[in-house]
């Protein structure tokens, strides 16, 4: 038993870290309170809502459905100091990495969830991102929208996409998340984060063409309402992070221990079997 009780000692140590985070953390700062992601995976979204587009045209959900395209759904907001601007980098970087292009094989719906952009705010984000990426024809498959409060809200809500306006900032406490929508509008995956690989894009895009419904293996999400690098404004969130690694390695030690322990026991038993054996 000397070598469990090691084990269970080093476990002890490796937690300690965490621990103390772990109380003060229990709850959500207060601006992130409702904050998150609630996942509708296979239900529609309401396609009959109307937004404008970069453009300034109005226009339905439904318009943007086209053909058997698979639909990737960014929520953001074009004035965000930090948080949006790093998950718009991300999809596109992931875009810039698929060989195929918005508008030919997949369309994404880029759109605010503040009613107080508009479209030329919408038209900035879309000419910056059309540009990085360098394939005009992107134009056409990549829309920037802006909406109404109510329209917005009933998107959101459909997506289960939970943010608050944190009024004393002027800002929005949101997550890091995007969903990608099968032709006729149904949810098929969440992916989380502010990083997209080619491979999980692809992916993604697949499954929504097929109407396959899938489930989020990340669900680490970012919150984000300012951006100030010396107010420790995402402490919390760097110890969620590793309180998953904390608990990843419990686990792992958790499967040593067993493993020694039913080592040990067959051993005393074999021993017993033995002392049996030679008594009789």
């Amino acid at each position: 038993m000397r070598t469990v009780g090691l084990a269970v000692f080093i476990i002890s140590m490796l937690l300690l870290p965490f621990s103390a985070p772990a109380q003060l953390n229990k709850q959500k700062p207060e601006d992130v309170q409702d904050v998150g992601i609630e996942e509708h995976l296979g239900e529609k979204i309401p396609l009959e809502l109307k937004f404008a587009t970069s453009e300034g045209d109005s226009v339905t959900l439904a318009s943007l459905m086209k053909g058997d395209k698979p639909v990737l759904l960014n929520p953001v907001y074009y004035e965000c100091p930090m948080l949006c601007s790093m998950v718009i980098e991300a999809v596109y970087s992931g875009v810039s990495d698929l060989k195929w292009t918005p508008g030919d094989e997949y369309n994404i719906i880029t759109f605010s969830i503040d009613p107080e952009e508009d479209s030329e705010l919408a038209a900035s984000t879309k000419d910056s991102m059309i540009t990085k990426l360098g394939r005009e024809s992107a134009r056409k498959g990549w829309y920037f929208l802006s909406g109404k409060e109510e329209a917005i809200k009933k998107l959101t809500e459909a997506i289960g996409f939970k943010y608050r306006k944190v009024e004393e900032k002027d800002q929005f406490a949101h997550s890091a998340a995007i969903m990608f929508l099968s032709p006729d509008g149904t949810i098929t995956r969440y992916l989380y984060g502010i990083e997209f690989d080619e491979f999980s894009l692809r992916n993604a895009l697949y499954e929504a063409a097929d109407g396959e419904v899938g489930s989020a293996v990340d669900r680490v999400l970012l919150y984000c309402y300012q951006y100030d690098p010396d107010s420790n404004s995402y402490v919390a969130v760097a110890w969620r992070i590793m309180q998953l690694g904390g608990f990843a390695t419990a686990l792992i030690l958790g499967i040593f221990i067993g493993l020694l322990w039913l080592k040990e026991k067959n051993s005393k038993n074999d021993k017993n079997i033995k002392i049996t054996n030679g008594s009789s």
